[in-house]
């Protein structure tokens, strides 16, 4: 036997050059973040729409569940309709312009149910641009 020890093997890492890369790569981003100017994003503009035709059909859904129509391009009046009779109608509006909006409003205490039915019947007539009426709190 030889009087020698076996030498354990230490297994470390030495994080000290990592930590000294890290801190010079902090200061540099410190320095460099003021002296960067933010990008300048011009968005686009929209006149006022005049045309009649482009203005939404408007379809609200009461609490009792009925719903009614008001088309302003052609009257300011509501149209209460079923459901199939709203099924039929939009297919003709969707029929005689593709693009022609559509916005359901619904009473808050209206159910849910209700706002998904007449937004399927809008899905099944293939219109292309649906959305929600809301009213800002200062409205009321």
């Amino acid at each position: 036997m030889s009087g020698r020890r076996q030498r354990r093997l230490v297994a470390q890492i030495n994080v000290v050059p990592y930590i000294d890369v890290m801190m010079v790569l902090l200061v540099i981003f410190m320095v460099t973040a003021p002296m960067i100017t933010p990008g300048q994003v011009d968005l686009p503009s929209v006149a006022k729409v005049h045309d009649m035709s482009m203005l939404p059909v408007k379809v609200t859904v009461h609490v009792d569940g009925h719903v009614s129509v008001r088309d302003t391009s052609h009257s300011a009046h509501d149209q209460d309709m079923s459901d199939s009779e709203l099924t039929d109608w939009i297919a003709q509006k969707q029929a005689a312009d593709p693009d022609q909006a559509v916005v359901i409003a619904a009473d808050k205490n209206v159910r849910y149910e209700a706002v998904m039915r007449v937004m399927s019947i809008m899905q099944r007539a293939h219109v292309k641009k649906l959305g929600l009426l809301a009213v800002s709190e200062s409205q009321h």
